[in-house]
């Protein structure tokens, strides 16, 4: 018989981390692909400079792109055991909600804006954040305690 949160059995919150990590893979990969960014030749490495846009919405950097790649591959590790996977969710929600709010305080045609956002992904952003926060509690729940007895 297998524990839960093991390779055999997938928890909730283990699947939910899963997912999200193939989703932000997928995204880093788009971000590369023209036609699928729009002025793909206008793609600089950082900055409010480049014109690239994901689905012609998103503003997109090759750094933006590859903070996603990571991001996603980060998710697919932590999944693998259920505590990480709630972390992964609920510590990840909350940087992007940080990256929301950094995205309404900075000028997007400044240098600050080195990621770049703009108000498409400041919106996505805010959704992002406080779904994966509210996926990583809403799943996390049934997970033992650290301090329980026979828990690690």
């Amino acid at each position: 018989m297998s524990r839960p949160g093991t390779a055999t059995t997938r928890t909730p919150v283990q699947l939910a981390a899963t997912v999200v990590g193939a989703v932000f893979l997928v995204v880093g990969i788009a971000g590369f692909i023209p036609g699928l960014t729009t002025d793909y030749d206008s793609l600089q490495f950082a900055g409010h400079e480049s014109q690239a846009k994901l689905f012609g919405v998103f503003a997109v950097s090759i750094l933006h792109n590859v903070v996603h790649l990571a991001f996603g591959v980060l998710g697919l590790l932590m999944a693998k055991k259920a505590r990480n996977a709630f972390l992964y969710l609920v510590a990840g929600g909350v940087v992007y909600l940080v990256l929301w709010l950094y995205g309404l305080i900075i000028d997007h045609d400044s240098s600050a804006n080195f990621v770049p956002v703009n108000g498409a992904d400041n919106w996505l952003h805010l959704l992002l954040g406080l779904g994966m926060v509210a996926l990583g509690f809403a799943l996390g729940r049934s997970l033992p305690r650290a301090d329980a007895p026979g828990t690690r």
